[in-house]
């Protein structure tokens, strides 16, 4: 039996409809939602109509885009198994992928947790004897964490961005705390810069381009410029405090088992005086929630530093290894918003997650 044999008749036991995803895709929802990492790495083409297409790139977004197409009802889970093209870092550039989405149960625990249920399960399935680690982060807590600190909304989406990436989570830290500097921009410009009058500012700017004889039509508008300059006063102008920026470290810092994360975190705010009691409450309830679906919680550890580099995820993300292989088999999470960003009419919360079939048979090879 095949390792697509095995993946396809575990997923017809899920209680989720297969859905099928055409390999030609719409490129623009992909570069706008699934962040620079994958915008980087995928082939694009034009239809005879001049719209921008891909190579279907991943599942995720062209399973949602397909269900919101077709009006269905939700809640709805779909489990999908095919082919994938992008250029990897290790090699290769078109490979299989199987997954579960799971759109619009008002659960939002109870979904979270039966996605890495059965995320596990499917690994079980197809390597029975294979040992496995999991990492679980959480975008929603880290985002209450900045919140909480008293961050503007500038900063709030830069760290955001970050979140997940070593690096630039790194040098956005260090950023918050340097000194600030000095302007280098002139009294009237930086007085309206500093009070955040975009209008104001987007005024000046036209009249400064028509002294300078630079046309609107030319490069970016008066107001797209006013305003990417009072978001980059923002980033440069806020500071945290050392004890506030101790509190974020100290908070990225934490990596415990699953089990024993409420407690950590609960601890932590506590320690910091910062008020996270929704987006703890929500955190809880998850973890409970993976106890009543019969998750085994031994393998699953939380690190508050840990994301996925895709820019539509809002909530849990999560990895699953093996150990001695320095690529995940497995990665999902949540993503809330992105249903509402690709056209659906309604909020529909969504959670699932894909696996890599080549590292699978790299692991059963073994």
């Amino acid at each position: 039996m095949t390792l697509t044999t095995t993946l396809t008749a575990f997923l017809t036991t899920r209680n989720a409809a297969a859905v099928n995803i055409p390999v030609l895709q719409p490129a623009d929802p992909f570069l706008d939602m699934a962040g620079e990492d994958l915008r980087r790495r995928i082939f694009l083409t034009e239809s005879e109509t001049g719209n921008t297409l891909c190579l279907r790139p991943e599942f995720t977004i062209p399973v949602c885009l397909d269900h919101i197409a077709n009006k269905a009802h939700t809640p709805q889970r779909y489990w999908y198994v095919g082919e994938v093209f992008r250029q990897r870092r290790e090699g290769g550039n078109e490979f299989y992928q199987a997954g579960i989405e799971d759109l619009g149960e008002p659960d939002l625990a109870r979904a979270d947790a039966r996605s890495l249920a059965d995320a596990h399960a499917l690994i079980s399935a197809a390597l029975p004897n294979v040992k496995t680690r999991t990492s679980l982060g959480d975008q929603a807590v880290f985002e209450a964490v900045l919140a909480a600190l008293g961050l503007p909304r500038g900063w709030r989406m830069r760290l955001a961005r970050a979140f997940g990436v070593g690096a630039l989570l790194s040098a956005a830290l260090q950023d918050l705390g340097r000194e600030v500097g000095a302007s280098s921009l002139d009294t009237e410009t930086a007085a309206l810069v500093g009070t955040g009058d975009e209008a104001g500012l987007a005024s000046l700017i036209a009249k400064k381009m028509k002294l300078a004889g630079i046309a609107p039509s030319s490069g970016r508008s008066p107001q797209e410029i006013a305003r990417r300059m009072v978001e980059k006063h923002e980033l440069t102008s806020v500071r945290l405090s050392p004890k506030a920026l101790a509190a974020l470290t100290e908070f990225l810092s934490i990596h415990v088992p699953l089990r024993q994360a409420p407690a950590a975190l609960s601890a932590f705010a506590i320690k910091s005086g910062l008020a996270l009691d929704g987006a703890l409450e929500r955190f809880g309830a998850r973890v409970e929630a993976c106890v009543t679906e019969g998750l085994d919680l031994s393998s699953v550890s939380y690190d508050a530093a840990f994301g996925r580099p895709l820019d539509y995820y809002t909530g849990m993300v999560f990895e699953v290894f093996v150990d001695g292989q320095p690529k995940p088999l497995v990665g999902g999470g949540r993503y809330d918003r992105l249903l509402t960003l690709l056209g659906a009419s309604s909020s529909i919360p969504g959670v699932g997650f894909s696996v890599w079939l080549d590292r699978i048979e790299q692991v059963a090879a073994q």
